[in-house]
């Protein structure tokens, strides 16, 4: 049963990824924490190493071809990403699980917010 739910999980955060351009975490990481009892650490430790996996491939390569991908930019960025994720994850381990956990929902609601009201 525990793994049907993770592949729901997984399934729920890919179909919301590559229609909405979401990071899967903000799927993975609330479902990983309520769902399964993860530790806010883990749940985002175990959300990155999904990413890592070739999961998001075929959906990449969908906008592809459909001409949707900026490719300098897309590479550009994916460097600067690969710092800050690691700086990220390294000062994530020096914040409380409380403080990451209010943290991480607080920005998920500035976000819906800003995306619900801002133009």
């Amino acid at each position: 049963m525990q793994i049907f739910l993770y592949l729901c999980v997984g399934l729920a955060s890919g179909l919301l990824g590559g229609m909405l351009g979401l990071g899967g975490g903000s799927i993975m990481v609330p479902a990983m924490v309520f769902l399964f009892g993860l530790t806010q650490h883990q749940a985002h430790g175990t959300s990155l190493a999904v990413l890592m996996m070739p999961i998001m491939i075929p959906a990449v390569w969908r906008y592809y071809v459909a001409g949707n991908v900026k490719i300098q930019m897309a590479c550009f960025i994916a460097l600067g990403f690969l710092v800050g994720g690691l700086l990220g994850a390294h000062w994530a381990q020096s914040i409380s699980a409380p403080h990451l956990k209010k943290f991480f929902g607080a920005f998920l609601i500035v976000m819906g917010l800003k995306i619900v009201f801002l133009k």
